[in-house]
């Protein structure tokens, strides 16, 4: 047997071994597998998409249908490159992962390795034998998609790793990660009240060496204080708190929320959490009930709801924000969003906000957030209010949604008083950046005790949130007020994050603007910039023959020019025909700027 047919024929073993796992799949869930042609076509009430695999060798197929369900999918496999193309639905999760054959010898990674982190899967004898397969695990899981530190993100690793070992081959000497808001690898400081708190939590033998700490090493008296106070309250670090969170911890988010909103809060109802994309893990799960659930996710949005909904096999109800006004919300677009949906059948029960937004970094007017609350309690929707970015706002004033929700009910008594509110807050953003202690919470305002009582249970199931992360959060929440002793250095270094931030945002606006076929908004708040990209013909022709969207394709031209990271538009969602980038501006310095303009300028002299 020649080599060509040897391959050829592993290639159908390895089909066939997919195929005969994914009928066993269906057939246990009760559906009918029969064999048919065709392209591989995935078809169900929530999610409708085409998939379609061309290539010269052999192809398998099948299909399943129960009810108004159906599924057609046929595989095609050959030693040759392949091409894929999907057409989402009018309720889209991330795109469905693109199959590609064991044997391809692609020119470029294969859309599996997408679904796997862009980690190679070598296929071998015992691998073959495995239990598990890409056809018989999860397929909620397979069809997810994390743009953020999807393909790109991998490969600004490999590339930082080799720089690391040395390597001088490549045409720059950093990589700038501006794809994701993780501040402090990119040189954001940590505050240092909260770090030395930490320390003594840490290692609280420290505190019987007062003298030292205070004389020798920095430490100030409110920062010994604080530590004790954590101590007695929260107990070692080490050991597990309530599910909910330290009770004493909770009080100061209480204390926190009424502060801020000017009404009292309940610390029974704050859950504290590991970071908020935790809290967002939990609601979901209480939320999404069924394949025919639905949730409101704004377009363009962080990928972290879409791809939970993809997992809960739940549905996204996209509605698209409008660039023209500076990517504001537009209640029109939601209601039309959620009246196509309800008559397509979808139970439609939540809507998500984020304010200030992600990727666009707007920031809700309090008119817009009365318009989004009236048409919730219209509707009895639960509102999901992201507001992890409340103090990286530019442009205007944060507003948070519990505020307004309480005044409205003060102003209106009856009407608002059943509508359903979670409010999310990090650690992990604005001044703070410790992404990695991952600290958060929830607050949660109009719900029922018995499904309060489902939503502990759950957090219940996870134990409790890092307990050091519960202590960051209680430092957000009650830092050095005017007049502690930690009070002015603890300012100086705020001011100077938030101030260094935005210098930089702008230096980046200004850029974009110099860029030809690059429109961005001015800078209003979070992290990032989410900017409209149009390439020239010549560039989408390229894209296309490596199977990308000419912003995958842009995005990865740059990194492999110059070391920055960026994110496609694609990865968040964007309107039809439309193009965007996101990038951070949390990198130090404005160097990697104009290494972004040098390419722009290279790029668009090649493809014009």
């Amino acid at each position: 047997m020649t080599a060509a047919k040897s391959s050829a024929a592993r290639i159908r073993c390895l089909d066939s071994i997919f195929l005969s796992s994914f009928r066993h799949r269906l057939g246990t869930a009760g559906l009918r597998v029969a064999a048919v042609p065709g392209p591989v076509q995935i078809r169900t009430p929530r999610l409708s998409g085409i998939i379609s695999s061309s290539s010269s060798s052999t192809s398998s197929s099948s299909t399943c249908s129960k009810g108004s369900s159906s599924i057609s999918i046929s595989i095609s496999s050959s030693s040759s490159s392949n091409s894929s193309s999907i057409a989402t639905s009018p309720y889209p999760r991330p795109p469905s992962p693109r199959l590609s054959s064991p044997g391809s010898s692609s020119p470029r990674q294969a859309s599996l390795l997408r679904t796997t982190g862009g980690r190679r899967r070598h296929f071998h004898h015992r691998g073959a034998m495995a239990r598990l397969t890409l056809g018989n695990i999860n397929p909620h899981i397979v069809e997810a998609k994390y743009a953020v530190r999807g393909e790109l993100a991998v490969k600004s690793e490999e590339y930082r790793a080799r720089i690391r070992k040395g390597d001088k081959s490549l045409p720059f000497q950093e990589v700038i990660s501006a794809n994701i808001g993780n501040p402090q690898q990119l040189d954001q400081k940590p505050i240092t009240f909260f770090r030395q708190v930490l320390s003594l939590l840490e290692n609280p033998n420290l505190l019987e060496h007062e003298h030292v700490l205070l004389e020798s090493l920095g430490y100030k008296t409110d920062v010994l204080a604080r530590a004790r106070w954590l101590l007695d309250h929260a107990g070692s670090v080490g050991a597990y708190s309530a599910s909910a969170g330290v009770p004493a911890i909770k009080e100061s988010v209480a204390k926190f929320l009424e502060k801020r909103d000017g009404f009292p809060a309940d610390p029974a109802r704050i859950y504290l959490s590991a970071g908020a994309s935790s809290g967002v893990n939990t609601l979901l799960h209480i939320i999404c009930a069924s394949p025919n659930t639905g949730v409101l996710v704004p377009i363009p949005q962080y990928p972290l709801y879409t791809a939970s909904l993809s997992v809960l096999n739940s549905t996204c109800v996209p509605y698209y924000l409008d660039e023209a006004a500076h990517w504001g919300t537009s209640l029109a677009t939601i209601k039309d969003a959620h009246s196509k949906a309800k008559g397509d059948g979808i139970d439609v029960r939540a809507i998500v906000i984020i304010n200030p937004g992600n990727p666009t970094g707007a920031s809700l007017s309090e008119a817009d957030i009365r318009s989004v609350l009236e048409f919730a309690a219209d509707e009895k929707l639960v509102v999901m209010a992201d507001e992890v970015y409340q103090t990286n706002v530019f442009v205007g004033k944060f507003h948070s949604f519990r505020h307004v929700l309480l005044t409205l009910q003060n102003e209106h008594p009856g009407k608002y008083d059943h509508v359903e509110l979670a409010s999310l807050h990090s650690v992990s953003k604005g001044m703070v950046g410790e992404c990695g202690h991952r600290g958060g919470y929830f607050d949660l305002l109009g719900f029922r005790p018995e499904v309060e009582d489902q939503i502990y249970k759950f957090v219940s199931i996870t134990l409790c949130a890092p307990v050091v992360g519960q202590c960051l959060v209680e430092l957000m929440v009650n830092p050095p007020q005017p007049g502690d002793p930690s009070y002015e250095l603890y300012d100086q270094e705020y001011s100077a994050i938030f101030n260094a931030l935005k210098t930089r945002a702008y230096a980046l606006y200004e850029a974009f603007h110099e860029m030809d076929g690059v429109e961005c908004g001015e800078p209003q708040g979070s992290m990032y910039l989410f900017p409209t990209i149009h390439v020239p013909a010549k560039a989408a022709d390229a894209a296309k023959q490596e199977g990308r969207t000419p912003d995958e394709f842009y995005c990865m031209r740059l990194l492999e020019a110059t070391g920055v990271c960026l994110v496609p538009g694609s990865g968040f969602g964007q309107a039809e025909g439309t193009l965007h980038f996101r990038t951070t501006f949390l990198a130090p310095g404005t160097e990697w700027i104009g290494s972004i303009k040098k390419f722009h300028q290279g790029f668009m002299e090649k493809y014009r």
